[in-house]
């Protein structure tokens, strides 16, 4: 696996993390690490033709979760490899077929595509806690929901392939929850009395509208190698069954 970290920060967690892919996953396209100054975009991938492009924050690049970050977002790029449906499926073909004819606030939409980032998410950590240890990343998911729910509500949060939610809106703080929950249930990560839940049940009760329960388990029981048909449907139906919530 070639991977090329172009910025002033160390090499080393983008070359562990790929040296942990490389044991069970092959990537054909080489990456290129671009370290970005702007803090408030931690990661974000794109793909090329001839290559794979990991953009990360320094303050990313520089953290404890650097390694862990990093091998998150070469899952992404396997999954992509590998043609898997949750990274060819069109999100804006989605939304539209399950929100046509209906009128949808601009925040809730936003949203809705968070939603459809999260489901990308369950795959690649699929492969990522199939590699390395959780304890990073749940405690990074208790830390960020502790912090949203601190910081609500607020109007309109961008969306964002993990759980930050700066400026946190309580009802995609509950989905996020969800979220959190339906993986660690996925693999079986924490005991019932862990703090996560008592975090999830603080940001179901600020959201009413949202069915903590019901978005879990639509996150918990994702097939595990669906059909393009099969994810466009799930897609479907949970980004309606957000955006018609009351």
């Amino acid at each position: 696996m070639d991977v090329r970290v172009q910025g002033t920060v160390a090499p080393d967690p983008f070359l562990s993390a790929a040296t942990l892919l490389a044991t069970e996953y092959e990537l054909t396209q080489p990456v290129d690490v671009q370290v970005r100054e702007n803090p408030d975009e931690r990661t974000w991938v794109a793909h090329y033709e001839d290559r794979h492009v990991l953009n990360i924050s320094r303050q990313a690049a520089t953290s404890v979760m650097a390694r862990e970050l990093a091998l998150h977002e070469f899952a992404h790029m396997a999954r992509y490899e590998q043609h898997h449906a949750s990274h060819t499926q069109s999100t804006e073909e989605a939304l539209f077929l399950a929100l046509a004819g209906r009128s949808v606030e601009r925040r809730k939409l936003s949203h809705c595509y968070q939603i459809a980032n999260h489901m990308k998410d369950i795959y690649a950590d699929d492969i990522t806690l199939e590699l390395a240890p959780a304890t990073k990343l749940v405690d990074f998911f208790a830390a960020t929901l502790a912090a949203a729910l601190a910081d609500r509500p607020v109007a309109d949060s961008r969306p964002d392939s993990r759980l930050e939610t700066p400026g946190s809106d309580p009802e995609i703080t509950a989905v996020n929850a969800a979220f959190a929950l339906g993986l660690v249930e996925r693999h079986g990560l924490v005991d019932s009395g862990h703090r996560l839940y008592d975090l999830a049940n603080a940001a179901a009760a600020d959201a009413p509208a949202v069915d903590l329960a019901a978005f879990k388990n639509r996150f918990k029981s994702l097939g595990t190698d669906p059909s393009e048909s099969e994810y466009r449907k799930t897609l479907v139906d949970v980004t309606r069954a957000y955006a018609t919530a009351e």
